[in-house]
């Protein structure tokens, strides 16, 4: 008789926890290079040279090819499988967690606003827009939100906006193709303060967030396909018994892995050649890019699950998996640590913080500082979670959620047990 894969106190799958814990080390590589990690372009008047230098190249190969757009994949399915798992423990007490979800998104809205003032490339402002459409969408078959999410990550919104943008503008008579116009780098920069960070998170930023989601680049619409696949596979109950399937976690993970590798080659068979796509306005893709972004697209949610596959089966491999394990209370402590990595990130490479101090750092130096940064949360996650119940803003935000404080200190009982 199968037995259900290992669960906390909580009730709480170890390994999905784990998994998302893993998926944000990828996150924060990411966010280190390509975000927090831009204001050391400039030394600010620091005179020092960057160690490791020799090795950006192949570490700017891995955050383009391992990490990019890969683990924030797993971490947006992850949102969607852990919305099943809300609704689905309530529905077992009699209740309808719908609407408590509803309103659980605002405030998840709100600690995303607030985490924007300081990171204003942040994820949680769009998670919780999603999660509404969830809610609505959830009552639909398995077959027909499965239909919807391939639509998604094939690119259809992207289709609809070139034709749209096509049809309702005028093209001057041009031989080249309109581009957006180029960012100014040379253009004078706002004295360095927190108000100013402030403000341009507001705008400037978000702005470009919000292009970059449902803009040419469409991500936002890949990332909801995501949503609805994470419910779909919660649905399926495909967690409760991922321990025992181990024959199916290793041909899955084939399964991912080679059919990502066709996409991928597919895809370079069509590619455009000498045009970068990101500059071109939505009117001026043809038929083969929209189909090479779709296949992008599509090759970077392959991937996804290869990763995550993998990670599962090395999770139940005994030795490995003990190791592998850390990583849950990373993954319980997601939220915070998520905001406490734009934190840490504003921080440390801001004009008016410690920007000036550090100068310039190379692809090698962000990427090593990320790993030290996710090692440093690891440690913190494990002490913390030995006194708490929850994160800080795992706790505000359950607390909002339900209108009335929540337990926090673990009981006298609970840490000896510990």
């Amino acid at each position: 008789m199968e037995t259900k894969t290992q669960v906390t106190s909580l009730g709480r799958i170890t390994v999905i926890d784990a998994l998302r814990g893993f998926a944000l080390l990828g996150v924060l590589i990411v966010h280190m290079m390509q975000h927090f990690g831009i204001f050391s372009f400039g030394n600010f008047g620091v005179e020092r040279t960057p160690v490791f230098s020799f090795l950006d190249d192949s570490v700017q190969w891995l955050m383009r090819n391992v990490f990019m757009g890969k683990f924030i994949n797993i971490f947006a399915f992850l949102f969607g499988m852990s919305f099943f798992i809300q609704i689905d423990r309530a529905r077992r007490r009699g209740v309808d967690f719908r609407r408590r979800f509803v309103w659980r998104m605002v405030i998840l809205l709100f600690i995303g606003l607030v985490g924007t003032a300081y990171f204003g490339h942040e994820i949680l402002t769009i998670y919780a827009v999603f999660g509404v459409i969830l809610v609505f969408l959830s009552p639909l078959r398995q077959w027909v939100l499965i239909a919807l999410a391939a639509i998604l990550i094939f690119g259809a919104p992207r289709a609809v906006l070139s034709e749209y943008d096509r049809i309702t503008y005028v093209a001057p008579e041009t031989e080249q193709p309109e581009q957006r116009p180029m960012p100014n780098f040379n253009r004078q920069m706002p004295e360095p303060s927190i108000a100013n960070t402030v403000k341009s998170n507001y705008n400037s930023a978000f702005t470009s967030k919000l292009e970059y989601q449902f803009g040419i680049n469409s991500r936002g619409y890949v990332t909801m396909a995501l949503f609805i696949l994470g419910f779909v596979v919660g649905r399926s109950r495909f967690f409760e018994y991922v321990h025992i399937r181990k024959r199916r976690n290793y041909v899955l993970f084939g399964i991912f892995a080679v059919a990502a590798y066709a996409v991928t080659k597919i895809a370079g068979l069509i590619a455009p050649d000498g045009i970068t796509m990101f500059w071109l306005q939505p009117r001026d893709l043809t038929p083969t890019m929209l189909i090479y972004s779709g296949l992008n697209d599509l090759a970077s949610v392959l991937y996804s699950g290869a990763i995550a596959m993998g990670f599962i089966c090395l999770f139940f491999v005994p030795g490995v998996g003990r190791v592998l394990d850390f990583l849950s209370p990373y993954g319980r402590l997601g939220l915070t640590n998520y905001e406490m990595q734009g934190l840490i990130g504003c921080l440390l490479f801001s004009p008016w913080a410690l920007g000036g101090i550090f100068g310039i750092w190379s692809a090698t130096e962000l990427f090593l500082l990320a790993l030290l940064i996710y090692l440093v949360q690891v440690c913190v996650s494990k002490l913390w979670l030995t006194y708490f119940i929850y994160g800080p803003f795992e706790w505000f935000w359950r607390t909002a959620t339900y209108l009335k404080p929540q337990p926090f200190l673990k009981s006298k009982s609970r840490l000896t047990a510990a």
